[in-house]
């Protein structure tokens, strides 16, 4: 879907620009554009990989699993059916913490492994929509997220963050007089949209 409505929107403005005889800006505005996207990702892959390379000294070092561990409690609230030796927990607490610090993109690995360990977890329940044919494969058979997935993914999608480190890379790209500036209105807003979600899948479960 998001193809068409890219492909819509670049031939609106290739039409627009025909129609008003402005095709050389148009085509100077993609150019540049290109350069700037090239620009960012140079600079969001340096911050990507150096806030991602200290979650892994922290995960090695001990310091993420010590941290997972006072999170406990909170996990149990939010997750009462997840077995508290379960693997999922480590990933689930690495993910929220990522996300707390604002490393939106250092948080995927932890997500995905999150993901992944809780549906090895409704294979162990026995859920026919997640038990192999003997082959390690699950064949065509409809697979229904678990109440446990989908409050991860909505508390994902909601996370409170501290330091939107991204968002800030952003700014300083793009040449903001300050900016550090996003840091209040980002964590009244993720704050607010963190206890939606809880009272949501609360109120869910």
């Amino acid at each position: 879907m998001l193809n068409y409505l890219w492909a819509f929107m670049m031939l609106v403005g290739i039409l627009w620009g025909a129609f008003h005889g402005t095709m050389a800006q148009v085509t100077q505005g993609a150019l540049d554009a290109a350069g700037d996207a090239v620009s960012l990702c140079i600079t969001m892959l340096g911050v990507m990989s150096l806030w991602t390379g200290v979650l892994e000294v922290g995960q090695r070092a001990g310091l993420i699993e010590q941290l997972a561990k006072r999170m406990s409690p909170i996990l149990r609230f939010l997750f009462p059916n997840l077995p508290k030796d379960h693997p999922a927990n480590l990933s689930i607490a690495t993910n929220m913490i990522a996300n707390i610090l604002g490393l939106g993109w250092a948080a995927t690995p932890a997500g995905l492994k999150a993901m992944e360990e809780l549906a090895k977890l409704e294979e162990e329940r026995g859920n026919p929509a997640y038990l192999g044919d003997g082959r390690g494969t699950v064949g065509k058979r409809e697979r229904i997220a678990s109440n446990e997935m989908c409050t991860f993914l909505i508390l994902n999608i909601s996370s409170l963050q501290l330091i939107p480190v991204n968002m800030i890379a952003y700014r300083q790209q793009y040449g903001s007089v300050n900016p550090a500036g996003i840091i209040a209105p980002a964590i009244v807003a993720t704050f607010i949209s963190t206890l939606v979600a809880v009272v949501y899948c609360k109120g869910k479960g």
